[in-house]
């Protein structure tokens, strides 16, 4: 109920204060479950994300947010998944949330790179995503953000507003024919590259055939864990912060 709330309060505001252009929308299933992965340039990607969908989708989140009374109560409210990035039975928990959100039926969003792009370009993605995909029986669907890095890039608190804004979703992509290699190391890789070449042609950015680098730490070589799913916060939180 909270979700809908905040949506419907904050989309026309939202749609006021930028040009935001939806390419195809209809590509995303209007029911059953679907996960889509998306490239992530800038904080903003987690507002525009769920303002353009029809449906609702549900993220992880930082434990922190979860951790800290005045951000804690929104993201409950929102029923989004706490995770903490070190990994262990924490990130394996969030990935059996993960399952169940997509086993009832729903939209799970993610994104492969395991943190935002720290100058633009489009990094190796983590095969977290495939592994989901195959578990789960659910098709990816691609989404490529293109803008959100000039309106908000890393580190600017305050957006710029009236600027250009583009979510684009490619055709869902179909994975069974992998069903029962699920475990299979390279299937998930290939399966992950090919997301990530999709968003390439989506986006128009420059792949870089390596894991981006969050706060100057280098990510694992081949996580297989939710914990390398960099969290969303959902436009409530994005009001409340900016």
């Amino acid at each position: 109920m909270t979700y809908w709330a905040l949506k419907f309060v904050l989309s026309p505001i939202l749609r006021f204060l930028f040009r935001i252009r939806v390419e195809g929308l209809e590509h995303v299933p209007k029911d059953g479950r679907a996960i889509l992965a998306s490239n992530h340039v800038s904080f903003s990607d987690s507002v525009f994300l769920p303002l353009v969908l029809r449906r609702r989708i549900t993220f992880v989140a930082k434990a922190e947010y979860f951790d800290d009374p005045k951000t804690a109560w929104i993201f409950k409210a929102l029923g989004q998944i706490p995770i903490r990035r070190e990994g262990g039975s924490a990130s394996q928990r969030a990935l059996e949330s993960a399952r169940e959100v997509l086993e009832r039926g729903e939209l799970f969003g993610i994104y492969p790179e395991g943190t935002r792009s720290p100058d633009g370009r489009l990094y190796k993605g983590h095969t977290g995503v495939a592994r989901l995909a195959l578990q789960c029986k659910a098709p990816i669907l691609a989404v490529a953000m293109v803008g959100t890095r000039e309106a908000q890039p890393i580190g600017q608190v305050k957006p710029k507003f009236f600027m250009p804004i583009t979510v684009r979703f490619s055709r869902p992509l179909d994975f069974a024919r992998y069903a029962d290699r699920a475990d299979d190391p390279t299937v998930l890789r290939s399966i992950t590259d090919e997301v990530m070449f999709e968003l390439r042609e989506l986006s128009g950015q420059e792949y870089v055939n390596a894991y981006a680098v969050r706060k100057g730490v280098a990510e694992a070589s081949e996580p297989g864990h939710v914990a390398q799913i960099e969290p969303l916060v959902m436009p409530a939180m994005a009001a409340a912060t900016g």
